[in-house]
């Protein structure tokens, strides 16, 4: 049986976001007694909120040094925390904040790392790690004799805990002052109204180069194509993703979507979406663009064309229309 710590880094307000809360539900899955290590200001309400989850036990490292996702504090924290537990198996969320920091953590403890893992399974009582390789083609399932392990996985792989919530007892870390070479000085963040991002939005609107080309009457509808897409986006809450040759289009010197850029970039070289739902517009539907649309539960699309590549077996619906036409009776319907 492996002794397993679940990190998670808190939120501004002491909670847990929803891909911690995933880490937790595929920690609880293993054969092993579950430790939930918190790092952040704030840990209490994060702990809370998980209180009735059934671990072990619940350490903490807190204070306003951790506060802000920096990677010489994060490291000491986590490290902090796997040697409080003498975890066998570590599972965190592959955040950001956690992948710019763990892969030094395993070097530390001398153990070993796997990022960008989807799917956690016991095989004969020996955790595996499912993953994909060769840009998201081949998909290989492995396991390690090394310990540590640290394990940091895709968020939207599991469903997250969503039990009672309590009142837990944390037991926080006494930490040593942290030496750092960098100051945190703020935060910038988008607009309300420009926001396009959102991973946790039950679709994914998903724009291809079309919009910007010459349509029906050989002019270019670029100032409507923006409305439209927009208008859509704040209506259904939606997120927005791209292919390749829409967002590469800024270099080239041709028409653009001024609000598009590599962020939003979906496939093989850009990101990979777990939205329940997607509705993909004038994509040409070429594999190297859509590599990651296949974790899409429910795909649909919109061309001209009815034996574009969506219609060979990319998406489960393919509406035969002028995209421009369709957006504009949705935007209307709502």
């Amino acid at each position: 049986m492996e002794t397993i710590l679940v990190l998670a880094h808190t939120e501004p307000d002491g909670k847990l976001a929803k891909p911690a809360r995933e880490a937790l539900t595929a920690a609880l899955a293993q054969n092993g007694d579950v430790t939930v290590g918190l790092v952040g200001a704030v840990v209490q309400p994060g702990a809370d909120q998980i209180a009735g989850c059934g671990a072990a036990r619940f350490l903490a490292v807190a204070g306003e040094a951790f506060a802000q996702p920096r990677y010489a504090t994060d490291a000491s924290a986590a490290e902090a925390l796997c040697r409080a537990a003498d975890a066998k198996l570590v599972i965190a969320a592959g955040t950001s904040r956690w992948a710019r920091a763990l892969a030094g953590v395993a070097l530390r403890l001398g153990g070993r790392i796997d990022t960008h893992v989807t799917g956690l399974a016991l095989q004969n009582g020996t955790p595996a790690a499912t993953r994909w390789f060769y840009r998201q083609r081949m998909e290989a399932t492995l396991t390690r004799t090394q310990r540590p392990w640290v394990i940091l996985l895709d968020p939207g792989c599991w469903p997250e805990w969503n039990g009672p919530a309590g009142t837990a007892n944390v037991d926080l870390l006494d930490m040593p002052e942290v030496a750092t070479s960098t100051t945190v000085t703020g935060t910038r963040a988008p607009k309300a109204g420009e926001q396009t991002i959102r991973p946790d939005a039950r679709l994914l609107f998903v724009a291809g180069a079309g919009w910007t080309k010459k349509q029906a009457d050989g002019t270019v509808h670029g100032a409507e194509a923006e409305s439209l897409i927009l208008g859509f986006l704040g209506k259904a809450q939606a997120s927005l993703g791209g292919s390749k040759s829409l967002v590469d289009q800024s270099g080239e010197g041709e028409a653009v979507l001024r609000f598009m850029t590599h962020l939003n970039q979906v496939g093989q070289t850009g990101s990979t979406p777990r939205h329940p739902k997607g509705l993909a517009t004038c994509c040409h539907g070429e594999e190297p663009h859509v590599v990651g649309w296949r974790f899409v539960n429910q795909r649909r699309a919109i061309n001209l064309d009815a034996n574009c590549g969506w219609a060979r077996g990319k998406a489960d619906v393919v509406y035969v229309a002028d995209a421009f036409e369709v957006m504009r009776h949705l935007n209307r319907l709502l």
